[in-house]
């Protein structure tokens, strides 16, 4: 989920880690390199899956009946916490904002409507605010976080709620857009993006990943790939509930605010 460009070297590296030991492990048929042809959505529902990464947002709504839960990657950026994260509302440097109720009928960019990070915390932040299910003047659907920064960055929206994993890398890679910008706020946390192994597949290949994982946690000679991941640990308490996710989702409409709008 966070395959920047600037960043596939390392994370190829870190899947061939991966690789060698479920292959050494004695799991069949492990590809050699990462498939990146597919669509997230229809990455998650083939039945082929051995190892991907999946927002938990559209996982509860849609597809967790095709993915099982592995683990939950922790990351050094700021909004994380272990193996939670939040999002970083967004607003340009010299918005006169100074909290989220100042951004009411103003515009919103937000990547996709099944977002956890960008559309479900968002939500959950702006909720107790809305009036008759509204509070921005107008909601940009960008298809991305980087397309998100980019939209307020150049005034064609005033606000968005990006991961903040995908922040921390988009400081690293895209300065000159963040430059432009400041964190007004943050979204309530929730769990963080778990790796996710077709539903299909049976116990041996989860507790492999599980035990692969870890390894490749602790290994010194992938300290600089996980550097540049920003990975910091793994979580293997998982909810396959995603009990928190939908609580989010749940007091919204109780608030009548059931989108961002």
């Amino acid at each position: 989920m966070y395959d920047f460009p600037s960043l596939r070297a390392a994370t190829d590296d870190y899947w061939s880690a991966i690789a060698a030991r479920l292959r050494a492990a004695g799991i069949a048929d492990v590809p050699l390199a990462l498939t990146r042809d597919l669509s997230h959505v229809d990455t998650w529902r083939d039945s082929r899956l051995l190892f991907g990464q999946a927002c938990q947002y559209p996982l509860a709504c849609a597809w967790h009946e095709c993915v099982r839960l592995v683990a939950i990657p922790a990351y050094t950026a700021p909004g994380c916490e272990g193996s939670r994260y939040r999002s970083a509302v967004i607003v340009r440097a010299e918005d006169p904002a100074r909290r989220l109720a100042d951004l009411r009928d103003r515009r919103c960019a937000v990547n996709e409507r099944d977002s956890n990070s960008g559309s479900n915390l968002l939500r959950a932040a702006i909720a107790p605010l809305a009036a008759h299910g509204r509070f921005f003047s107008s909601v940009e659907l960008t298809g991305g976080h980087l397309a998100s920064v980019r939209a307020v960055a150049e005034g064609r929206a005033d606000v968005a709620a990006i991961d903040c994993v995908s922040y921390a890398h988009i400081r690293r890679f895209h300065a000159e857009l963040t430059a432009r910008l400041r964190i007004l706020d943050w979204t309530p946390s929730s769990p963080g993006l778990p790796y996710v192994t077709a539903r299909a597949n049976d116990a041996s290949i989860l507790s492999a990943l599980r035990a692969v994982l870890a390894e490749v946690q602790t290994d010194p000679a992938l300290a600089a790939v996980r550097d540049a991941l920003l990975l910091t640990g793994v979580d293997f308490t998982v909810d396959e509930n995603y009990t928190e996710v939908r609580q989010l989702e749940r007091d919204a409409l109780e608030r009548g605010y059931p989108q961002v709008a």
